[in-house]
């Protein structure tokens, strides 16, 4: 890759634990840090912050390819990611280290950033004055080894903590799709609506994408967000669709189902909070060991020469 066009960004969302996940498997972004920035002590150490005596704030900094992933989409994912009429701290975490803000470090991402808050505003999502700061670069410190890409080394105490934080809460209240119902039924077919909707399954090799094998991306049939790979397909024998992984983790959430007499977890899109399927531990062990068994009803499939054209062009750099 020519390193000449990577660029820097760099957001505080509260904790940095939280704000790595929805930003590192995207396409073009190449490296996602926690770390310090914006105080007046050089190399400070995370007790030093915590006490609240060096001026910093906790934030990550995104190296990324703006022409895979432009920074107006990192901002969109920013935004989504915070609370951001609160100028005192984010969620259980108080305090100017916690404080939200976008660090821009190009009079272009000065200006998106600027666009991108004034258009949060008016769009009435929020009751309250959006109070994030946009301010110039400083000086951005590492932060420990322990503090990297927390979410993986450390996942139980993680999960627990960004449940008992009130930041997943708050985004599903406030950035869930407003769905309506009557919309749906007349978009959708009534398998399609049976399992987005009331959690339904297709009958196993009677389904449109068990056995597909072209090239490209599949979306949410009811939001458009993208959620799996065919590079990440395979042929599992069960009838159903079957993924390695997802796009991305932060595209899907899992929730533990009891039904059929059993345990089970169960998957559901961020977004429009579809029942897709379920994930199991029986996939190949050379790619995870993991088995994303999702419903053709719940998925659209979009083709690599239709990318661009459908608002996906960030995915093509997957397939070149």
């Amino acid at each position: 890759m020519d390193t000449s066009k990577q660029q820097l960004a760099t957001f505080a969302g509260g904790c940095f634990w939280c704000m790595v996940s929805p930003f590192e498997e995207l396409p073009g972004i190449i490296r996602v840090v926690s770390g310090y920035t914006a105080g007046h002590v050089e190399n400070p150490t995370y007790d030093l912050v915590c006490q609240g005596n060096t001026g910093h704030t906790e934030a990550i900094q995104i190296t990324y390819d703006p022409d895979v992933f432009p920074y107006a989409k990192l901002l969109d994912i920013y935004w989504q990611q915070v609370d951001p009429t609160d100028a005192l701290g984010q969620f259980a975490d108080r305090g100017d280290s916690y404080r939200p803000a976008i660090f821009y470090h190009t009079e272009e991402q000065r200006k998106l950033a600027e666009e991108s808050k004034r258009a949060l505003q008016e769009s009435g999502r929020f009751d309250k004055p959006i109070v994030v700061t946009i301010e110039p670069a400083a000086p951005f410190y590492e932060a420990e080894d322990y503090h990297q890409d927390y979410h993986k080394t450390h996942p139980f105490r993680y999960k627990m903590y960004r449940r008992g934080s009130g930041r997943d809460s708050f985004i599903e209240q406030h950035w869930k799709m407003n769905k309506n119902e009557d919309e749906l039924r007349a978009r959708l077919n009534p398998l399609q609506y049976a399992v987005t909707q009331h959690d339904k399954t297709e009958p196993p090799f009677q389904n449109e994408f068990w056995d597909h094998k072209e090239e490209g991306i599949y979306v949410d049939i009811v939001s458009g967000e993208p959620l799996f790979s065919s590079l990440d397909k395979y042929d599992s024998g069960c009838g159903w669709p079957s993924f390695t992984k997802p796009l991305s983790k932060a595209s899907v959430k899992e929730k533990s189902d009891t039904t059929l007499f059993m345990l089970r977890t169960e998957v559901r899109s961020k977004e429009a909070d579809s029942h897709l399927g379920h994930v199991f531990d029986d996939g190949p062990k050379d790619r995870g060991g993991m088995r994303y068994c999702i419903n053709s009803a719940a998925l659209r499939f979009i083709p690599v020469s239709q990318l661009e054209e459908e608002g996906y062009g960030e995915y093509r750099s997957l397939f070149v």
